[in-house]
């Protein structure tokens, strides 16, 4: 960590928002210039990424209250919201092998911004796909259906990125979101799977019985899935709700 005094761009603590980490802040302070980018053009990017996910989450608010009237259930478990970090931002750029600007964050990072709904069923996450993506300020870019063909690790999700504007008094402007739909099993799943594998320097000899028993973990949430989602379907036959 290079110490405050090299930093090229100061911190003003008067300037930061209520309820900001110091030691994020700092951490971004690094990163920034580490890599040239400048502090208050990232900022208001970052505020624009943070406008567009409010955005779409208020969208499946919407939706939620929505269907809970008119259902006797909510499909709509949790709605969560997340910005990138600098750090992974960057590191995403030079994965991909893109400069590190901002330009190049805009035009090939599509998930700076990202919203996450947890829904009951599978049939739940189809059908709140459809409702969402009919909205007219709502632009489909690209979809990964990883229910229908999980990855290789047992992941499951459904991934929309989509665009969708933000206007302020004198522009307008289409922004980025990533969208991530899970059932409650896929997102138990997909938060202990990454807890196990994050930053685990796991002995080779042992990794590949890791990975076999998360697979087998994986398969077994999608079983269970789909038993609930049988279940559920067999109660709507004998009700007609």
């Amino acid at each position: 960590m290079r110490d405050n005094d090299n930093y090229t761009q100061e911190i003003d603590l008067s300037s930061l928002p209520a309820g900001t980490d110091l030691t994020d802040h700092i951490r971004m302070m690094e990163v920034l210039n580490r890599y040239g980018l400048p502090l208050d053009p990232f900022m208001e990017l970052m505020a624009e990424y943070q406008s567009a996910a409010m955005q779409v989450e208020a969208k499946f608010r919407v939706l939620s209250t929505l269907l809970s009237a008119h259902a006797e259930d909510n499909p709509i478990e949790t709605i969560k919201t997340r910005i990138k970090s600098p750090d992974s931002i960057v590191s995403k750029l030079i994965r991909q092998g893109d400069d590190i600007s901002l330009a190049s964050l805009e035009e090939r990072i599509f998930d700076v911004a990202g919203v996450r709904v947890i829904c009951s069923f599978i049939d739940d996450i189809y059908r709140l796909q459809d409702l969402f993506l009919r909205q007219d300020d709502i632009t489909l870019v690209t979809r990964k259906d990883y229910i229908a063909n999980p990855k290789k690790s047992g992941y499951r999700s459904l991934h929309l990125v989509v665009r969708t504007p933000i206007i302020a008094e004198t522009w307008k402007k289409d922004v980025y979101v990533e969208v991530q739909m899970r059932t409650i099993a896929m997102d138990f799943w997909a938060s202990l799977e990454h807890k196990l594998r994050y930053k685990k320097d796991i002995d080779p000899r042992a990794l590949a019985h890791v990975n076999q028993e998360l697979e087998a973990s994986a398969a077994a949430s999608a079983r269970l899935d789909q038993r609930m989602q049988d279940i559920r379907d067999e109660i709507k036959r004998i009700t007609g709700k």
